[in-house]
């Protein structure tokens, strides 16, 4: 089966767009990553994202809009994907479509989270089924919705004889711990280790006066010094000292979050990129700390994807704070590490086509497998 995943993650950058080669059934599930792209948001679309994830900016016709406007992209994004890859609508056979993130609250009352992204137009407009809206059934059998690559994670990367972690650093941080098939006393576990990239671009622009969204290549970190008294401050979040399951975006890790940690830097005297260099290293920090303290035994190998593989000052933190454990980009074990997400959500799409659970229980806290996501016939 050849399916279409599509991600557009918490940094709101674009639609990353993975076309996969699925066949089989787990635990002898076989896949082949055809070609990926990244289709970027234009700017305006971006800040719309981001205004309706605000409270005091996302009102129900702007929320309404966007739904609308995203499926709009998503469904762009297939069209981008396909003549790229030399594919027609005709060599597809189901689309899985993560949505945009605008609101995630697994603690709230009742728990409820929402991805944007209007399926029905997606289907419309590519004439594929599109299997959408996958958090929510989780959440539904108690669970955080949240995360969800965990289960793709242990059927692509678990190693019969190494213990993995397998961390993406998307806007926020979340980890799989995989052990391996030679140690079944040990269960896999995931959750969100904190912020990924979000605090780092919210001081990037901060730092820039908005002529940056992101530190490219680790440009203005590698310029600063990390300042270890702001470093324990930040590391003192509660969120942090939280035990899995746990979840979290930027609900919590706000645009006011940043302008506080920018505040008490510039009070400190730092200059911006000092603090770039403090939240790169609050990253790679609480990532570690959270192995130290919520892993049941510390990997001897991290497979590191997301935008923050490309941060070599990032990437560099993680290699000092993790020795002896080795890190590693997922590209190193076959998966681009900007498309590892779109990929899963490409296979939970076949696994919800099949009828197959595609949640990990003791990742998000349900109370049991389920079927994720609905289906929007072509």
């Amino acid at each position: 089966m050849r399916v279409i995943g599509l991600m557009s993650g918490t940094s709101a950058d674009g639609t990353d767009v993975a076309v996969v080669e699925v066949h089989g059934a787990p635990p002898r599930l076989q896949w082949h990553l055809i070609c990926y792209t990244t289709v970027p948001h234009p700017p305006d679309l971006r800040k719309a994202i981001f205004d309706v994830m605000h409270p005091h900016t996302g009102t129900v016709d702007r929320v309404c809009a966007l739904n609308a406007r995203l499926g709009e992209q998503f469904a762009h994004a297939v069209h981008h994907a396909l003549t790229l890859c030399g594919l027609t609508r005709e060599d597809v056979d189901l689309i899985g479509s993560h949505g945009q993130t605008v609101w995630h609250a697994p603690h709230g009352s009742p728990p409820a989270t929402l991805q944007i992204g209007e399926a029905a137009i997606i289907a419309e407009r590519t004439g594929i089924p599109v299997v959408s809206n996958f958090r929510a059934r989780d959440m539904a059998a108690g669970g955080q919705g949240a995360p969800l690559v965990a289960y793709v994670d242990v059927l692509l990367l678990t190693h019969d004889t190494v213990t993995r972690a397998a961390q993406n650093i998307g806007g926020i941080g979340n980890v799989t711990f995989l052990p391996p098939r030679s140690h079944p006393e040990l269960a896999p576990l995931a959750f969100d280790t904190g912020p990924g990239n979000v605090l780092i671009d919210h001081i990037v622009s901060l730092a820039t006066e908005g002529q940056w969204t992101y530190d490219k290549d680790g440009a203005l970190a590698r310029q600063g010094r990390v300042d270890e008294d702001l470093l324990a401050e930040l590391l003192r979040d509660p969120y942090y000292r939280l035990a899995p399951p746990k979840s979290t975006g930027r609900e919590h890790f706000t645009l006011e979050y940043a302008r506080e940690v920018w505040k008490k830097g510039i009070a400190r005297g730092l200059r911006g990129s000092d603090i770039v260099a403090t939240v790169t290293a609050l990253t790679a920090y609480t990532i570690i700390q959270a192995y130290r303290e919520f892993l049941p035994r510390f990997p001897e190998e991290i497979i590191v994807s997301g935008g923050g593989a490309h941060n070599p000052v990032l990437m560099a933190f993680l290699v000092d704070l993790a020795r002896p454990a080795r890190v590693i980009t997922s590209d190193e074990v076959g998966i681009p590490a900007d498309a590892k997400e779109a990929l899963a959500f490409a296979i939970l799409a076949y696994e919800t086509w099949h009828k197959r659970p595609g949640n990990l229980p003791q990742a998000t806290g349900a109370r049991h497998p389920v079927v994720l996501g609905d289906i929007t016939p072509a």
